[in-house]
């Protein structure tokens, strides 16, 4: 399960860095450890009706994955490749040529549009990357640490969308919550394996390699983490 695109030439400050915070989400002062992931660049923020649509397109995307296996426009297969991929195409206009291009049928009911300003539209492929650059490419750490914000450790606190981070020394791993079952990427593609799994999340609270259950007591998991332009 752990993915192979994780690489950094800064690994050991790495680990302290996540670890540091993860033992912080432990103690009453949790929300002012936490605030350092709310980055200042990060004002857009998404209205309730439009974070509720980007929430079901964020799902319907990454259900098409599964469904259909990868679509040839998502090009970095790792987990964070997952997120940023979902994210920016539910950030999209979901047009019939969008559609098509992402076999989504049309038959099927659709959310709402977003219906999102220039400001709004401007999220797409913009990334607050380690040092305060904004790019296309975004790691698994600096997508929680600078575009995300802490929920919680308690997985009843999810949301459609939310992001659960786990830390596994020399790597960091993002899975997505979808309601009933979790989703990720393993980080490696053979040609019988395109490394996409989705599980239920009583299967995940009970796997036999306690590194990736998604419980407190687990010094690997790092917490719930939302997007931080969701309201």
């Amino acid at each position: 399960m752990a993915s192979a695109g994780m690489a950094s030439h800064h690994a050991m400050t790495r680990r302290a860095v996540v670890r540091a915070l993860a033992a912080a989400c432990t103690v009453a002062a949790a929300p002012h450890a936490w605030a350092l992931r709310s980055p200042a660049q990060q004002q857009v923020r998404l209205s309730q009706e439009q974070s509720r649509a980007f929430q079901a397109w964020m799902l319907r995307i990454v259900s098409a994955q599964l469904e259909r296996g990868p679509t040839p426009r998502w090009q970095h297969r790792d987990c964070a490749g997952l997120v940023r991929f979902a994210v920016n195409e539910a950030l999209n206009t979901h047009d019939a040529w969008w559609l098509r291009a992402n076999g989504i049928a049309t038959d099927r009911r659709l959310p709402p549009e977003l219906d999102l300003n220039r400001e709004q539209a401007a999220l797409r492929n913009r990334w607050i990357q380690t040092g305060g650059q904004v790019g296309h490419f975004v790691t698994a750490l600096a997508l929680v640490q600078h575009n995300s914000r802490f929920v919680a450790r308690e997985v009843s606190q999810a949301q459609p969308g939310d992001l659960l981070f786990f830390d596994q020394g020399d790597e960091q791993h993002l899975m997505v919550w979808m309601g009933a079952r979790i989703a990720y990427h393993t980080g490696t593609v053979a040609p019988d394996d395109n490394g996409l799994r989705a599980v239920d999340i009583k299967q995940l609270m009970t796997w036999k390699d306690t590194r990736w259950q998604p419980v407190a007591s687990n010094p690997n998991f790092a917490g719930i983490f939302r997007l931080s332009f969701l309201s």
